[in-house]
């Protein structure tokens, strides 16, 4: 398995993103919350057991329990201070799913996983914690998501430094998490993503949200130089040259993909095996051509 982020870092970063709580820059959680709380509402059943796997703020459990789909909801953290009042939640490192095999009926992950190194085991750690027609639900950073800063980033330290590092993480695109859900077990997956374009003044503001939002850079290839403000104010400059609105404010990309799996059981609906089709398609299509010219 190839190490690719610093859990120590990203734990220290998640710390002080709670300590210096911005509302503002929730913006993210709170979509992907409420997306994930429509999905939840159309699905025609009642989940006994849900699980809310580090998701900062609760917004995503929040949106789940106010669908009436779900009687009792339980939160897991990387530190106990997460807790809202009088709430209990469980303690784990992020890569870890501390729950019974077979004991929760609903998983949800939002904007999470993508800081795992192990993703491909997180995946099967909640398929196992689910009991058999359990639904997983989750909102991952996808492709795309800070394209901008990544390509400034790149150019600014080319330019100044003569060589680069890595600045903004890698993110999965829609094949890979396909691959992922089917690697694990999952039933029935259906994976979409959507777009969001969030508009900023210049690159600092933008910067002081990831920082808010615990995302600064946690690879551990990542150089320990720190950059200079030297450094800021030209990548601010090449920023506002290839990515600024007529208005001159500045374009930030974010893509959430959104999955939906089920834990496997006998009452699911079952591909037919190769082969066993009843009409041929070839004949089918002559039939829908006969009908036409009629």
């Amino acid at each position: 398995m190839d190490m690719i982020f610093d859990q120590a870092r990203i734990a220290v970063n998640r710390h002080r993103a709670r300590l210096h709580h911005d509302p503002k820059a929730t913006f993210l959680l709170d979509i992907a919350a409420e997306e994930l709380g429509e999905r939840l509402a159309v699905v025609e059943r009642t989940f006994e057991h849900a699980v809310e796997l580090h998701g900062a703020t609760g917004a995503a459990a929040r949106a789940a329990i106010a669908t009436g789909k779900v009687r009792q909801l339980t939160r897991v953290e990387s530190e106990h201070a997460y807790a809202e009042a009088g709430e209990a939640i469980i303690e784990a490192a992020l890569e870890e799913v501390p729950l019974e095999p077979q004991s929760a009926n609903l998983v949800l992950a939002p904007l999470s996983l993508h800081l795992t190194n192990d993703t491909p085991g997180v995946f099967i750690q909640i398929r196992r914690a689910l009991k058999p027609d359990g639904l997983f639900l989750a909102a991952i950073p996808g492709s795309g998501t800070l394209q901008e800063l990544r390509e400034i980033l790149l150019a600014t330290e080319i330019e100044m430094t003569g060589g680069a590092s890595p600045r903004v993480i890698p993110f999965a695109d829609v094949r890979d998490v396909g691959g992922l859900m089917q690697r694990a077990g999952f039933a029935l997956p259906v994976i979409d993503a959507e777009t969001y374009t969030v508009r900023y003044d210049s690159i600092f503001p933008l910067m002081k949200d990831l920082r808010a939002m615990g995302m600064t850079n946690p690879l551990l290839a990542r150089s320990r130089k720190p950059l200079t403000r030297a450094f800021f104010l030209r990548a601010a400059e090449i920023y506002a040259e290839r990515y600024a609105d007529p208005d001159g404010r500045i374009r930030a990309t974010f893509s959430i993909i959104y999955v939906s799996g089920w834990a496997p059981h006998e009452s699911q609906q079952k591909p037919l095996r190769p082969g066993s089709a009843k009409v041929r398609l070839a004949d089918a299509l002559k039939v829908e051509e006969h009908k036409l010219k009629q």
